[in-house]
């Protein structure tokens, strides 16, 4: 479990793509420390299973289902990346439960400047967009976000918005973004414990 408040930002130092997998090297000298194998770390909002560790960087296998529903098949060497650790029991929450199990991608509509916030719009894909509300929280790869506006129910292309601080800027890659760019999106968990409950209720 992981709470969304990017801890470093990391850097893809290798990646090896097969038939139905990849290998990443990812250069995170704080995400590595205490690392063991077996352990979890968010890449970009995606848990992933530490294989090894070798001084500043960690390697990690990603299945083809994962980079079917990500981004991470379209990383390249020299990619930046938020990494964050799994939480510690006991530690303070700074954002949102997240489980790290991105639901899917969402493409920057619009970036509106502010004299201290950056203002992005994100499309919505379809099965998400009963999952999203305003004010309610969401993962953009990987990184806690409250959506600070939504479209309409009835609007044809769902879209979402997320306003970013400086010091979410600073410590993220979300300042690299340029319109048309890809990232994964984690909705609440909570929203999707109730949209199974209904979808069972009424099937029942």
């Amino acid at each position: 479990m992981f709470t969304g408040i990017v801890e470093e930002l990391g850097r893809i130092d290798q990646i090896e793509i097969t038939a139905d997998a990849a290998r990443l090297t990812v250069h995170g000298p704080l995400a590595v420390t205490g690392a063991r194998e077996g352990d979890s770390i968010a890449v970009n909002g995606v848990c992933l299973t530490v294989v090894t560790t070798t001084g500043q960087a960690f390697t990690t296998d990603v299945m083809a289902q994962t980079l079917k529903m990500s981004t991470l098949g379209s990383l390249v060497a020299g990619s930046p990346v938020n990494l964050e650790r799994a939480a510690l029991v006991g530690g303070r929450l700074g954002g949102h439960i997240v489980q790290g199990h991105v639901d899917g991608t969402g493409r920057l509509l619009a970036i509106t400047p502010g004299s201290a916030w950056r203002v992005l719009r994100f499309n919505l894909p379809g099965e998400l967009a009963g999952l999203v509300v305003d004010k309610g929280s969401i993962a953009v790869d990987g990184v806690s976000l409250t959506v600070s506006a939504i479209s309409a129910p009835d609007e044809k292309d769902a879209w979402f918005e997320v306003s970013l601080i400086p010091e979410t800027l600073r410590a993220t890659t979300l300042r690299l973004k340029a319109v048309g760019d890809t990232v994964n999106l984690e909705t609440d968990i909570l929203a999707r414990h109730v949209e199974r409950l209904l979808a069972v209720r009424s099937a029942s």
